[in-house]
């Protein structure tokens, strides 16, 4: 039987990731740094884990230079490669402290997105969104506006009720929404601010989620996707690409048992196989061959506590693009880009996303000032993404569209100053509380220093 999750992973199998290490050139530093997908590489001065947070204090008081804090790797943009110090957090993890009658859960900023939801399962809580992927640092997903699905729901930052700051002066800083001048900078920092080392969420009592998917003709799904992003606590779709198809998740709360049995590995290496076979087609001849073969999907349901719905494990390598454009445009923005991609060609096979999120007031989250429509466009980590992004981006510019800060995007401080109204208002924050910029990169420079002073 085919599912919606035997295709996202055979797209991917499909180009199986061919990212071999190169060998050290004469006189590299050993032990480079790559990010998640293998694309991004820095030969840091050194790495530092501290297990405490009067053990990050004192190594910030004791030492100058440039650190860039680094959780899973998993941002594709280079918000992380430095010659300076990487500060890795990983022993800064774990649940501190919970509040069983405000529902609210305290972490490590080191800790897996992945261990969040059985940590606040064993507490009785359970947690109001998470993004798709689980391998992320919470830290990163914070600091990117990292989100999930939902018109009633912020991204994870927008669910942050209280974190713990060290400065580049060494410094623990708690910060609350009472603190209105830092806090909604804060909540989404780029690590530019500092390094966080805790977060408090708020949570929910635990609970269980139903997810059935099925493909439908994409256009239908357009039709009425603002009834069903309204329907649903969860609803987006997965366009494919060269084809008039789209896969469909909507999910929603039950009282059911768990059902949710694991994909059998022998049928998913088979559709891969499938995938991989029709990738010898020229994509202009596609359509007819996917269009059959989302014919063939049968749609399912499952059962499962909340977290184990909302994130997945994805160990297939791939690069990725996001923009989250004004949700009125949002459509018009999609079919755009699904046009674009078949007039030109392009030789993709991994479905898009489409979904919403809930508006907030958070200076640099994509979603300030209103709800969004994200879209998202991925290419296998075995192969150049550049065809695929450069056609698509100047797109969601056309749309208004801001880029996911974890995702490649090209663009500085002039565009991003225009998108967003407290931009310049961050820019100065961060030069008062980094004044010798530590915690910046070539790429944070790119973004956040006005080219006519710098």
């Amino acid at each position: 039987m085919i599912t919606r999750r035997r295709w996202l992973a055979g797209a991917a199998l499909a180009g199986l990731y061919a990212g071999t290490p190169r060998a050290l050139a004469a006189g590299e530093a050993a032990l480079p740094w790559r990010n998640w997908s293998g694309g991004l590489v820095a030969h840091p001065a050194g790495r530092v884990a501290p297990a405490t947070e009067d053990e990050l204090v004192a190594w910030l008081r004791a030492n100058a230079g440039t650190v860039r804090a680094v959780g899973a790797g998993h941002s594709f943009s280079p918000l992380v490669p430095t010659d300076g110090h990487l500060l890795i957090l990983d022993k800064l993890s774990g649940l501190i402290d919970h509040d069983a009658d405000g529902l609210r859960a305290t972490f490590g900023a080191g800790t897996r997105l992945s261990d969040i939801g059985p940590a606040l399962e064993a507490v009785g809580q359970g947690p109001l969104i998470l993004p798709d992927i689980d391998r992320q640092t919470l830290a990163g997903a914070i600091s990117t506006a990292t989100h999930g699905t939902g018109l009633t729901l912020h991204s994870l930052s927008g669910n942050v009720r209280s974190l713990r700051l060290a400065t580049a002066a060494g410094e623990l800083i708690d910060l609350t929404p009472a603190d209105a001048e830092l806090f909604p900078a804060a909540c989404v920092s780029l690590g530019a601010l500092g390094i966080l080392t805790r977060i408090e969420l708020q949570n929910r009592s635990a609970y269980r989620l139903r997810a059935r998917n099925c493909a439908q003709r994409t256009e239908e799904v357009l039709e009425v996707f603002e009834a069903s992003a309204e329907r649903h606590r969860h609803f987006e779709m997965f366009p494919l690409t060269h084809s008039d198809y789209a896969l469909v998740l909507a999910i929603d709360e039950t009282e059911d048992p768990i059902d949710n049995p694991p994909p059998s590995p022998e049928e998913a290496a088979a559709f891969a196989q499938a995938m991989a076979s029709w990738l010898e087609v020229p994509p202009g001849e596609r359509r007819p061959l996917i269009n059959g073969l989302a014919e063939q999907i049968e749609p399912t349901e499952v059962v499962d506590v909340s977290y184990r719905i909302l994130s997945n494990v994805r160990n297939d390598r791939f690069n990725e693009m996001e923009y989250a454009v004004p949700r009125e445009v949002g459509a018009a923005c999609l079919r755009e880009i699904l046009d674009t991609i078949a007039r030109e060609r392009i030789d993709v096979v991994f479905p898009l996303e489409y979904r919403y999120v809930r508006g907030d007031d958070l200076w640099l989250s994509m979603d300030e000032g209103g709800d969004r429509a994200a879209i998202s466009v991925h290419r296998s980590a075995a192969f150049d993404y550049r065809p695929l992004f450069d056609v698509v981006e100047p797109i969601f510019w056309k749309y208004g569209g801001r880029p996911h800060w974890g995702k490649v995007h090209s663009l500085g401080y002039r565009e991003l100053k225009a998108l967003y109204p407290r931009f310049a208002d961050f820019c100065a924050l961060r030069a008062e509380f980094d004044p010798e910029g530590r915690f910046l990169n070539d790429h944070l420079r790119h973004l956040f220093l006005d080219p006519e002073v710098a």
